[in-house]
């Protein structure tokens, strides 16, 4: 049953790093800083997630000890990791970071411009 664990545990670690990896590249590779914030953000939070996770089942499985410090960590990050990345796009936008050439739409402008207009006639 302990090979079942570590067999278990070794494809999360594997699968974490994969996505990781993924993020990296796609840093790498996205076009502008909006596309780059999301893939650095979304996929390493799920991948940092996934190896703390296999820690974790890692401490329960052979060493019999439950961290409560690793699911501390998990949650920590799954909350503020997203809520972070998105700021940072946010403050980009305010701060007049320009979208990539590809990009079609500005959702956000055009929102802006629809609540200004509102205002206007109110």
């Amino acid at each position: 049953m302990t090979e079942t664990y570590e067999i278990i545990i070794g494809v999360m670690v594997l699968l974490g790093a994969i996505i990781s990896l993924i993020a990296t590249i796609g840093a790498l590779r996205f076009p502008d800083f909006y596309t780059r914030n999301h893939a650095i953000s979304k996929s390493t939070t799920l991948g940092v997630s996934i190896v703390l996770l296999s820690a974790l089942l890692y401490f329960i499985f052979f060493e019999a000890h439950f961290n409560s410090r690793l699911v501390l960590a998990i949650l920590f990050i799954l909350m503020t990791a997203p809520v972070s990345g998105h700021l940072i796009g946010r403050a980009a936008y305010n701060s007049g970071v320009k979208l990539a050439d590809r990009s079609v739409v500005d959702d956000l402008k055009r929102d802006r411009q629809k609540l200004q207009k509102r205002k206007k006639t109110q």
